[in-house]
Parts: C-alpha cells; structure tokens; sequence
C-alpha cells in the first residue's frame, strides 16, 4: 500500500473542512477547539463518539455547505437535531456531524392553526409556542427530545389516540437532498417523498423545516396518575384492559413501570403508574371516566386534576439528563389478558433499582384510523406497543442493564406483531436489509427502497435506520 496515501487523503479532508469553516454562518469545531468535547456529546451517554468536525449551524443556510463538504471529503455524515436519538445517529465516529440544534425557531399561525419548526426545535420549545395560544402538535412525552428525529420517525405521546402520532399531523416539510436540492414536501408536492419522510427516518435529506396542523386543546389539561404498589399491579392491570376496551379517543393512558428518583419522594420501591391525559376542554366525562378505573381498581395513591400542557409534558424529564446511558427495546402487541398480563407483570417485578422503565401505550383511536398505506410508518395494526427503556447514569451497569432490556423484550415475543417503532430502536440494530424489511413489511421496504435511490442513491445519509440504497 502506497503510504502516502493515508496522509494525502488526512490532507483533503483537512482543505475541505478549512474552506467550510469560512463558509459558515456558524462555527466549525475540531477535535483541539475549545467546546469540542462539550459539542460532541448526545443524549445517550453510551455513544461516546469523536466526529473529525462538527458543524454548528448558524442558519438553514449552513446546510448546504455542510453536505457539499460531506460528499467532497468522504467523511461519514450524522445529522443532528434534538440530540435525543437512543441510537446516537446524531454523531459519528471520525465523521462530520451536522448540528443543527441552534436553529430553534417556532412560529403559530393561530388562523390557519399551522406551526412551523426549524430543526433544531424540541418538544418544549413546540409545547411553549403553541400552548400560549390555545393550542398543541401532538409530540412524544419527554420535552427534552428533538422534534426532526421525532417527527421523522414517527412521535408516540399523550395525544396518539385523539390525534395520531406526530408524522400524521405533519403539513409539509422543506427537505434539502444529498444533491443539495431544495424541495418542498407535502400531500400536493413530492408526494412520494412526504409519504417516505412519515416514518423513513433521515434517510432521504435534511428536512431543513417542518410544518404541522395543530389541534385546539384545552387550558389546563386534565390529567391523572394512578399509583399501585407491586402487589396491586395484577389487579390494576386487569382492570386496566377491561376499562381500556371502549374508551373515547379523548383519553389518552400511558402505563408506567418505575422506581422514582429521591427528588420525586415516591421511596424506594417500584410503582405501576396509569396515566391519562384527556384532550376535551369537559372535564367532567373525563373525571367520570377515571372515577370509574379508580372504583374498579382502587390506587394506593393519585393525583387527578387540571395543569398546564408544557408542565404535563415536561414532567419526567428530570428522569433524562443529557449523559444519561441508554438501551431500549420495544414490542408491538393486541392482547393484554392473564397470559401477558403474568409476562409484563414478572419481568417489571424484577426492576427494583432507579434507572430503567417500562411502558405500554395504548394505541387505536385517530393512531388506528390512519391507513395502513398512507404513510411509511411500519404498523397500525397492533393495540398496544411496550417499551423497556434504560437511563442510568454509570458505565458499570451497562451489560446487566442491557441483558435485562433484552431478556425483557424476548419475554415478549410470542406476542409480538411486526412493527417495531424505530425511534425506541438502539444503534447496534441499524437493521440491515432483511431487518428493515421485517420492520416495515415488505411493500413498504420496497417502496422505501425505491426513495432511497431516486434521492439519495449514493446513501449520504446513512446515520439512521438505514434503507441501503
């Protein structure tokens, strides 16, 4: 091997990123500029990546730069938005990211009810902007996460039966593509390539904004928490699906598996919590309707009443401070009878320490009613989809955390449905062509597959789930 290649080529790379770093709007950092090491960190502390640059935006023009110089050094390219991604495809290893997560901008148009996102924006900042007036975008439940990774996977939250998930309520988006093409997607424009960006992932472009119908939704909310001890889970979980069978798409129940930090003042024991938030600006049917959960299944303690959305939906984030390390799986299913109600309850029984949950989303609602076919999100079918996540905060509970998450997630799979959400998917499974065709089935995978070769053929944007070209 010629050995003066290695150096010729560190010399390129080195001229690329020099001419990008005069182009910038905003600041280009190297592994020796001071904020490197604070740059480089993600949400997943488990990601411990050293990109060869990252790129900080300083407006949607930066974009454009930024790819050219991805495709003209050959550096390996990750975008970021939030930073949130379980999987960290928000950085790479000697690579250069794009981070985009200063351009945070939100704006409400409050007569067309539209809110516009640049992609840098989180659900906090969403939730802030659209709740002054009267309104909300249904998003995910930790406010911390990014609304571009979110959104382009899929957006499971407080508001997926009244309203869908968030992909769903996506009006249109501005998409800059591996060949620097400006585009604007949406159901009357680049059809094909909005049906790809609703559950695809990042991997047909740089979605530069994001448009979304908003929803009126009531000052305060109504919301519950029903608390059980260990003992009392079984029952609650019975109780749980005979109550749940009919309910109106305005009630929205997360069930939560946990043991509390010391600030929540919950003990050290794990909880069962049932939380619902009830998207009507009546109260009353709401309360009727927990009332009747807390007859059958009586809690050991709760908290029933009026707060705000932005409080409501930023109430666990002290769970997940940046750094945390993370590992988390997840199951789609329909039938919560004895059988799986013995399975959820005897694993979830295990967790006895601070630093990993488990919940179950019940689905159907305005989530169920959305075609199969009309966006690229894998599955509508399931009733419930159950997610084992990790946030702890030492490196020495990696491998037993991990096994317990996997273990837990085996447990699950003579119940499982195809479906796996892929925002709740680590980054050692970036599925490969047969996994990615088993996540999504295999019309949508060939569909997908198609995108990927009419925009981005040379897979620039190969940080994600990856659809490989």
């Amino acid at each position: 091997m010629d050995q003066t290649t290695p150096s010729a080529a560190d010399g390129q790379v080195a001229g690329v990123l020099n001419d990008l770093r005069q182009r910038l709007a905003g600041t280009l950092l190297e592994p020796d500029d001071p904020g490197y090491d604070e740059a480089r960190r993600v949400w997943n502390g488990m990601q411990d990546l050293r990109p060869r640059a990252i790129a900080r935006a300083g407006s949607i023009a930066d974009i454009d730069p930024v790819l050219a110089a991805a495709r003209d050094s050959g550096l390996v390219l990750a975008v970021r938005g939030g930073g949130h991604n379980i999987a960290g495809h928000g950085s790479v290893e000697g690579g250069l990211v794009l981070d985009l997560g200063a351009l945070r901008r939100v704006t409400v148009d409050t007569e067309a009810q539209l809110v516009t996102a640049e992609p840098g924006a989180t659900l906090a900042d969403v939730d802030q902007a659209t709740a002054a007036h009267g309104l909300a975008v249904p998003v995910g439940v930790i406010s911390q996460t990014g609304i571009a990774g979110l959104t382009l996977g899929g957006g499971v939250g407080w508001l997926t039966r009244s309203n869908g998930l968030t992909l769903d309520n996506l009006h249109s988006a501005d998409v800059v593509t591996a060949t620097g093409d400006h585009l604007r997607a949406g159901a009357d424009e680049n059809a094909d390539l909005f049906w790809g960006l609703r559950g695809g992932g990042g991997n047909f472009g740089v979605v530069s904004s994001f448009t979304f119908r908003a929803r009126e939704l009531p000052a305060p909310v109504l919301g519950a928490n029903l608390f059980y001890r260990p003992e009392h889970w079984k029952e609650g979980l019975q109780r749980f699906a005979a109550w749940s069978t009919a309910l109106p798409e305005d009630m929205n129940p997360i069930v939560s598996f946990l043991v509390f930090p010391p600030e929540f003042d919950m003990g050290a024991a794990p909880w069962m919590i049932i939380g619902c938030a009830w998207a009507n600006a009546d109260h009353r049917p709401g309360l009727e309707l927990i009332d009747k959960l807390r007859d059958a299944a009586p809690p050991d303690q709760d908290e029933v009443g009026p707060v705000s959305w932005p409080e409501w939906q930023s109430a666990m984030d002290s769970l997940f401070p940046k750094g945390s390390r993370g590992y988390w799986k997840n199951v789609s299913f329909s039938r919560l009878d004895d059988e799986v109600i013995d399975v959820v309850v005897g694993f979830a029984s295990e967790v006895a320490w601070q630093g990993t949950g488990i919940d179950i989303h019940l689905l159907g609602g305005a989530f169920a009613r959305v075609p199969e076919e009309a966006t690229a999100y894998p599955s509508r079918a399931s009733r419930y989809l159950l997610n084992i996540y990790g946030f702890w905060p030492s490196p020495d509970d990696d491998a037993r955390l991990t096994a317990f998450a996997r273990a837990a997630h085996g447990r699950m799979q003579p119940f499982a449905e195809q479906g796996e959400y892929l925002n709740f998917l680590g980054g050692e499974e970036r599925p490969d062509a047969g996994a990615a065709r088993l996540t999504y089935g295999a019309d949508k995978y060939e569909r997908l597959l198609s995108l990927k070769r009419r925009y981005d053929p040379g897979n620039l944007f190969t940080r994600n789930h990856n659809i490989a070209p």
